[in-house]
């Protein structure tokens, strides 16, 4: 007789029933009795590095946008797996607050929170394709037209009722309608009633800028581009060029929707409303060892760092795979009970060492914040991102997805 797990092994790696040989469909598989028993056992598993989301800091930060902005609709932009925090953690926070919509960037992350139970207004930020337009029967869910191509080909598939919003390429040149194509595109969505002009939409290049003639350009094309649709239709419910960066100086602009990015998770942008908002992501993982290397010797690949006194050292099971930049080796700073202790020889792939000579009465399991919700310890996300000579953006949207996330 088979193990119970092997015979679940069998079914993933063969697509075979274990009574017979009719393949089974893998979501089958992931609901059958077999696997609902598995999970119970494995239900109380502690993961060795885990990421903790802020329910009262997210929310903290959204109340600060609402105060900020009253007359703006918002939208939490939750694509890339909501910047590293979690897209279905985080769209749970936020389903029950009076949104416009959440932004996403793809079909596919729609998909997941509509199985995951999210009924909110959902709108793909990102390009879809137009066959898979055409057989989403997603419910509450708007795309984003970018370009005109792209449009056409839609108006000649679709064979029911399709939501869009028309993004206006207003200088930056990454996606969107050029102005001198709006006519056409006008043309084509007025011709087919299963097309509806929900929003339209644009983006700004350089908003946070000190110098803002570029963005007075964009704005003046965008107004212009939003005069000329809303002549040509009457019911567009959302007008959206607004995000987090440089909101608070473009006041006075036809845009009724704030897209809530990456402010919404704390990251400080330098802004006056920026200066309220608390992190929402935490990494932490556990001390996995704990040696004393005499004086003159080696850690890490490339033995890049040599002790040069006897040194208290501790491994922590956590590298570039878990979204460790690399760039930390013998420079970056992880936080052990309470003390900061500096990361010593290369960041592994799965390995972490840390210099812990200064923290008393260090046990194995010990915790290990690997990024900080504090703003002001150099292990927080802003100031890694200082470190590595990167965005914050890029630092969060390389924590793996397969991490947990556990909303606190």
């Amino acid at each position: 007789m088979k193990g119970r797990l092997a015979q679940l092994v069998e079914r993933f790696l063969d697509v075979k029933d274990v009574r017979g040989s009719s393949p089974l469909p893998p979501t089958k598989y992931l609901k059958s009795p077999l696997v609902r028993n598995i999970k119970k056992k494995f239900s109380n598993y502690s993961p060795s590095v885990e990421v903790l989301i802020s329910k009262e800091n997210l929310l903290h930060n959204l109340n600060t946008y609402k105060k900020s902005y009253p007359k703006r609709l918002l939208a939490p932009v939750l694509k890339s797996n909501a910047y590293g925090h979690g897209l279905v953690e985080v769209a749970r926070i936020l389903e029950k607050e009076d949104l416009a919509f959440f932004a996403i960037d793809s079909l596919y992350e729609a998909m997941i929170l509509r199985d995951k139970g999210i009924k909110s207004p959902l709108l793909v930020i990102g390009y879809t394709s137009p066959n898979n337009i055409d057989n989403c029967r997603l419910s509450n869910i708007s795309f984003t037209i970018t370009s005109l191509d792209q449009l056409r080909l839609i108006s000649e598939l679709i064979t029911n009722e399709k939501t869009i919003h028309l993004k206006i390429d207003t200088g930056m040149h990454r996606q969107g309608i050029l102005p001198s194509q709006i006519n056409e595109a006008t043309r084509i969505i007025k011709s087919n009633k299963l097309l509806h002009l929900d929003g339209i939409c644009s983006h700004l290049a350089d908003a946070d800028s000190i110098d803002q003639t570029f963005t007075r350009l964009q704005i003046c094309t965008w107004e212009k581009a939003v005069n000329d649709l809303k002549n040509s239709f009457s019911d567009i419910k959302y007008f959206h060029i607004l995000a987090t960066s440089g909101a608070s100086q473009l006041e006075n602009i036809t845009s009724n929707v704030l897209r809530l990015g990456i402010g919404l998770y704390g990251i400080d942008l330098g802004t006056e409303e920026s200066a309220n908002l608390k992190p929402v992501l935490q990494m932490q993982s556990i001390i996995s060892s704990i040696k004393i290397i005499p004086a003159g010797d080696y850690v890490g690949y490339g033995i890049t760092y040599k002790a040069t006194h006897e040194t208290k050292i501790a491994t922590i099971p956590v590298g570039y795979f878990e979204g460790v930049n690399r760039k930390l080796s013998n420079r970056g700073l992880i936080k052990v009970r309470n003390i900061l202790c500096p990361i010593i020889g290369r960041v592994s792939m799965n390995i972490t060492t840390v210099d812990v000579s200064n923290v008393p009465d260090i046990i194995l399991g010990d915790k290990a914040i690997v990024i900080s919700n504090n703003e002001n310890d150099p292990n927080s996300i802003i100031n890694i991102a200082k470190m590595c000579n990167v965005i914050p953006y890029e630092i969060l949207a390389q924590i793996p997805q397969h991490l947990r996330r556990t909303v606190i």
